[in-house]
């Protein structure tokens, strides 16, 4: 079971739906498309869009058509690849996307505040670890940061490189 969660807590009643070849959204559901479908359709004016990023995709395709993103996936389809994380923050700090980025696919729990210092604002959860984590509010900090992100520190001086006075 797939279970969205932000910082406010479990939403209900997600109307986002992954498109695949088998999964189509229903009359009170809206699509997430793959890359390739969004752009089709986001060049044909249409707007109010879900799309889903791929590791291997070019975020950067999407820079003309931001406007009509409402929701933008960036899949992470194994712990060890962290490709949407670059996504995510190219979207957010070079193409300055300031809509929901949500994370789908293996969402674990230690990656989430990492995740949601690169912009990502929503995830898709399945893990039943994770899950549970979240339902107790037991989200893990990062006492360290090699660098700025699209979401700063709330501690200056948690930048292991800057100099403390």
């Amino acid at each position: 079971m797939t279970r969205i969660w932000n910082e406010a807590g479990f939403v209900n009643d997600d109307p986002w739906v992954i498109e695949t070849e088998e999964t189509k959204a229903g009359n009170n559901e809206k699509p997430i498309l793959p890359l390739d479908a969004f752009l089709e359709k986001a060049k044909a004016g249409e707007s109010g869009l879900g799309v889903l990023i791929k590791p291997a995709d070019n975020v950067k395709e999407l820079a003309p058509y931001l406007d009509r993103i409402a929701l933008a996936a960036v899949s992470f389809p194994a712990f060890s690849d962290g490709r949407s994380f670059s996504h995510a923050s190219i979207l957010r700090e070079r193409l300055g996307y300031q809509g929901e980025i949500r994370a789908v696919g293996d969402v674990l729990i230690d990656p989430i505040p990492l995740m949601l210092r690169v912009g990502i604002n929503s995830f898709a959860v399945t893990n039943p670890v994770a899950l549970k984590r979240l339902e107790e509010g037991r989200l893990p900090g990062i006492d360290k940061h090699y660098q700025p992100t699209a979401r700063p520190s709330q501690n200056p001086h948690s930048y292991s490189w800057r100099r403390v006075s």
